[in-house]
């Protein structure tokens, strides 16, 4: 069992929680993933690492209700503990295998959309320890869906909030500040990385194309069992049929057929509505 050393809600439906789970926190990398399993019953649920305390033996995940799992996962309290939690799983980022001196050469620019922002902090609190330089971009559609703010900000050289309805920060998309930044503020970037929603991420890719920044985009959304089996996660890439979970979850932003990838999300909708129609918590019932 694994025990859930801290909660808080960053929105209503986005929950926060520190996990116990000591040998998982030694080994863990940015852009990596784990799986939980609430109960003996449970769903098997793929979640991007938020931040790990090697120290401390925890993991922090972030979880958006979505669906029926999602929501057994986000009903759990402090104390509480979960049946299982595995990993760490997926290749971690690849700056992780570049040496320091050449990465305190670069600059990077994040993009991150609504509950995305969770991963992208423990890529850019890395970058940060070592000394490299790093500005971010968050967008969400108003000010109380925007999470992460102060941590980032703690860990980056420029944070620039966008709201769609101007509630907080630049009023517009992501792509729109990003186009900004580069044509009018004339900042100049060697590497972007966008996590988020498969449509923010697939005109943040079109974007960079234009203003010629390689990106490196995760295709986390996309994973189901987290292990390769179920063959959900599977994307196009570059041609070649990718697995998200098993050779990712990060690619080439310019090689993924986003298309493709979109649809593949939209496969399992009327499921999950059949799931969240009869979904019943399970709190305190024996688990």
């Amino acid at each position: 069992m694994y025990r859930i050393v801290s909660k808080d809600m960053l929105t209503p439906t986005i929950c926060r929680m520190k996990v116990e789970v000591p040998r998982l926190a030694a080994s863990a990398q940015p852009g990596q993933f784990l799986i939980v399993r609430a109960d003996e019953r449970g769903e098997r649920i793929p979640l991007t690492i938020s931040d790990y305390d090697r120290q401390a033996g925890t993991v922090t995940i972030v979880t958006q209700k979505i669906g029926a799992s999602t929501s057994e996962i986000c009903s759990y309290e402090e104390g509480d503990s979960f049946a299982d939690v595995v990993g760490p799983l997926g290749i971690p980022s690849d700056f992780t295998e570049v040496p320091v001196e050449e990465l305190t050469g670069r600059r990077y620019i994040f993009i991150a959309g609504g509950v995305g922002t969770a991963p992208v902090y423990p890529q850019v609190k890395w970058l940060h320890e070592r000394g490299v330089a790093v500005d971010v971009i968050i967008g969400a559609k108003s000010h109380d869906l925007i999470i992460y703010e102060d941590e980032i900000r703690a860990v980056c050289d420029n944070l620039y909030i966008c709201t769609d309805d101007g509630s907080k920060g630049f009023k517009g998309l992501v792509t729109a500040m990003l186009e900004k930044l580069v044509t009018e503020d004339g900042r100049s970037y060697d590497q972007a990385v966008a996590i988020g929603p498969m449509i923010m991420m697939k005109f943040a890719t079109l974007t960079c194309k234009k203003l010629d920044i390689p990106v490196i985009v995760s295709l986390n959304t996309l994973m189901v069992d987290g292990t390769g089996m179920c063959g959900a996660c599977r994307v196009t890439v570059g041609g070649k049929v990718r697995f998200a979970c098993v050779e990712g979850p990060e690619f080439d932003g310019y090689l993924v057929d986003f298309d493709e990838a979109m649809r593949r999300q939209r496969m399992y909708n009327e499921e999950e509505h059949d799931a969240n129609e009869h979904h019943v918590c399970r709190i305190g019932r024996g688990r």
